[in-house]
């Protein structure tokens, strides 16, 4: 049948895809990334898992070697990020700096130090009882995180 000069073969084409073609490349786009986008997020939480391990690691490293440079004293709580920083003496002679930059908090982004158990406003726990120190993240909910 001819309708202005198009077939109706040719008007079919012209007219693209079908709702049910529709439905099914959405439905297998959907599949697709629902099988994928867990991957990608599960990935990424171990990165920064890993991430925040190695940091813990050498800021508890550096702690040590400031311990042991200093007659085996840990810096104070008011003090952390401020003496690790910069040069200081003992006993005559210089030592340190012990990092570059203040430690980022992943979780929260945040920078400063408190010794209190839950504390939502700082990025890392800090805790020295005489040549003993406790160094950890704070979670989210600003709980000090003993796993890493």
């Amino acid at each position: 049948m001819r309708v202005l000069g198009i077939t109706s073969e040719r008007r079919r084409c012209a007219h693209g895809f079908t709702l049910v073609e529709l439905v099914l490349i959405l439905l297998l786009v959907a599949i697709l990334a629902a099988l994928v986008i867990p991957r990608f997020t599960h990935a990424s939480k171990n990165t920064r898992d890993t991430s925040v391990a190695t940091t813990l690691q050498f800021l508890r490293g550096q702690l040590e070697l400031y311990k042991s440079q200093h007659g085996d004293t840990p810096p104070a709580v008011t003090q952390l990020w401020t003496v690790m920083q910069q040069p200081t003496t003992h006993n005559g002679k210089g030592v340190g700096p012990y990092f570059r930059a203040t430690p980022l908090n992943p979780w929260n982004g945040m920078t400063s130090v408190s010794t209190t158990d839950v504390d939502t406003g700082a990025g890392w726990y800090y805790r020295v009882n005489g040549t003993q120190y406790e160094l950890h993240i704070r979670d989210v909910d600003g709980k000090p995180d003993r796993s890493y």
